[in-house]
């Protein structure tokens, strides 16, 4: 493993190196063609993301309660590649005025932020008491946007439960989470509504069940004793439950909204899914048919519900009395709860059928009975990143918008993630670690197999890039960057422009830019 990640270490800098040269002098690096931002539709969306405790700092200090991932990262120092927490991060809590600002130099449109429940609502509730600092932090960065032409794009829960709720009823896995919810988000709501026109309710409820009730590596870190080192959990049945708790909490806060906020804020709300790709390792019925169980795991397992009212009929029948049923008012309450859809795509898998599979130690990671993995016959699905998971695929971006746009036909799809990472190496110099060519040959040619779906007629609004800023990258720590923008982590967090973040200015400002393709992504 460690001769690997060396490997890579020096792939990733000759790449950047390489990539940096075809950037700097505008010279195509394969066959390329030239686009622009005027090659979009008009009105169409450029962003950046982010979320509460992979940013923010500031975790102790002005009211702020610990969440789930403080105590988690706490507990588990071990879970987290480099033993590192959010409790400084970028600390974007005092310096989101700097953010900002670059942002605008920049050129994007929209920030994607996450509100922090425990810093306006420390204890969970309403009757434990409103935090006016956290609401004024929130106020004063929703301003500080608009005042910069940037439109607020706020998720309401990014995987940080206030850990008062966790203590006092194991928080997902409890029903009552649906009505605490319900009043964070009418707080919110009522706050900050007047000037917030888009609002995710959720990000990612698929991955944050699966990590953090299958396998138990991020926070609450449960999971069965076969699967992982964790305290307690069941993996056969916790993530289930928990995604069918989200599920109720997305569509009541939907409902909340619609029936009261709306018509006066003119504002949409949606949520966000973790909408990775698959493709048959083989051509064969029985890869096939285990891609097409590992995407409704996936994807369908929260957009089946949303639109037809109940889960896939693979996981019904392969899940069986462990799946949670919605009542017939709960199915017609999630059914439609969408105005927008966002999805998170980074990377795409080839599946094949599962063929070990125990009927003893149940799992939601081997219920789809297929197996993912990144390479076929020894050659990787993709280009390599720095990252052992991610493979540069953006013909999987288009399969995925198509499929989705086939099965399931919904309001406008927006990009709400997608980027890459580089290894964090502490001996590249900055004037190195900015030259980020291989990220700017992500995006370029994830933005050229956009332009040609939505040119296919499928309504996609914006396209946010994960991430403004090099974070916290949950339990991989700092060991990655998949920031546009260097933070020196270890000179005060100064802040440098990559490469990336010039090539994103160039293309916003109208200029052209080479979209960098080649053969493999035409096919």
């Amino acid at each position: 493993m460690k001769v690997r990640v060396q490997n890579r270490l020096v792939f990733t800098l000759l790449s950047s190196f390489y990539l940096s040269i075809c950037f700097e002098f505008l010279t195509p690096c394969q066959s390329s063609t030239l686009f622009k931002r005027s090659s979009f539709p008009a009105g169409f969306v450029f962003g950046t993301g982010s979320s509460a405790y992979q940013y923010e700092g500031a975790a102790h200090i002005e009211g702020r309660k610990p969440s789930i991932w403080d105590t988690f990262t706490k507990n588990y120092p071990e879970k987290i590649l480099d033993h590192s927490n959010g409790d400084v991060a970028d600390n974007f809590y005092h310096r989101y005025k700097e953010d900002i600002a670059l942002m605008k130099e920049v050129g994007f449109d929209s920030f994607r932020f996450s509100i922090s429940w425990s810093r306006v609502l420390p204890l969970g509730k309403i009757s434990g008491g409103v935090n006016q600092q956290g609401v004024d932090f929130y106020n004063f960065l929703i301003n500080e946007l608009i005042s910069s032409g940037i439109e607020p794009f706020v998720t309401l829960f990014h995987w940080d439960l206030p850990q008062a709720l966790e203590d006092e009823y194991g928080g997902f896995l409890n029903p009552n989470i649906v009505e605490d919810y319900r009043d964070y988000v009418d707080f919110c709501f009522k706050e900050f509504g007047d000037r917030v026109k888009y609002w995710a309710t959720l990000n990612e409820p698929n991955l944050f069940s699966n990590f953090g009730y299958a396998l138990g590596i991020l926070a609450p870190g449960r999971c069965s004793k076969y699967i992982g080192s964790c305290p307690a959990g069941n993996s056969a049945t916790e993530p289930y439950v928990v995604v069918h708790h989200l599920l109720l909490c997305h569509a009541i806060a939907v409902k909340l909204y619609r029936e009261n906020y709306q018509a006066s804020q003119k504002g949409f709300i949606g949520i966000t899914i973790y909408a990775m790709w698959a493709v048959p390792k083989f051509q064969t019925i029985a890869s096939k048919e285990a891609t097409s169980r590992a995407v409704d795991f996936m994807i369908g397992w929260i957009l089946d519900p949303i639109t037809y009212g109940n889960y896939p009929k693979s996981m019904q029948s392969l899940v069986g009395d462990r799946l949670p049923k919605f009542t017939e008012s709960q199915s017609e309450m999630v059914k439609g709860s969408i105005d927008f859809l966002g999805l998170n795509y980074y990377t795409t898998f080839y599946a094949d059928n599962l063929t070990s599979y125990s009927s003893i130690n149940l799992s939601y990671t081997t219920d789809n009975r297929a197996n993912l993995t990144s390479e076929k016959n020894g050659i990787p699905i993709g280009e390599p990143t720095g990252s052992e998971w991610l493979y540069i695929y953006p013909k999987g971006i288009r399969e995925l918008l198509l499929y989705v746009k086939r099965k399931y036909n919904p309001p406008p799809i927006y990009i709400t993630e997608n980027g890459m990472g580089d290894v964090n190496s502490s001996v590249w110099p900055v004037n190195i670690a900015v030259n980020d060519g291989l990220r700017v040959k992500y995006h370029s040619l994830h933005l050229s197999s956009l332009l040609k779906t939505i040119k296919d007629g499928v309504d996609v609004r914006g396209y946010y890039a994960w991430s403004f800023l090099d974070n916290f990258e949950w339990n991989s720590g700092y060991t990655f960057r998949f920031g546009i923008t260097y933070v020196d982590y270890k000179n005060g967090l100064k802040r440098y422009l990559k490469n990336s973040a010039l090539w994103f200015k160039n293309f916003l400002q109208k200029k052209n830019v080479n979209s960098t393709t080649s053969s493999l992504y035409d096919q």
